[in-house]
């Protein structure tokens, strides 16, 4: 038995609602489209002007914390320095012993 392959067979009717099915699925851009993107990209720039804002804010937060931290560093060098030079007064001076 032969089998018969015949191929989809359209009417101008059909044809005609499938062009305006495929263009009705195509969006065009309209005005309120356009509007909201244009919102929206507004909001975007605005929020990264301020987020580098905050990272200039962070920078300068962590700068100033560093240079604190050095200074403190050189502060306590500096006790440390004065603290060995008083022991060592106190010992030569014979001050700091416990009498027996």
């Amino acid at each position: 038995m032969k089998r018969l392959v015949v191929g989809p067979m359209t009417t101008p009717e059909y044809n005609e609602w499938w062009v305006r099915r495929i263009n009705n699925n195509i969006h065009e851009p309209s005005h309120k489209n356009s509007q909201s993107i244009e919102k929206n990209i507004e909001q975007m720039e605005e929020e990264k002007m301020n987020l580098r804002l905050d990272a200039d804010v962070q920078k300068l937060e962590a700068e100033r914390l560093k240079k604190g931290k050095t200074k403190a560093e050189k502060d306590l060098d500096s006790l440390k320095t004065d603290y060995k030079k008083l022991r060592l007064s106190m010992e030569t001076a014979g001050l700091g012993k416990t009498s027996e």
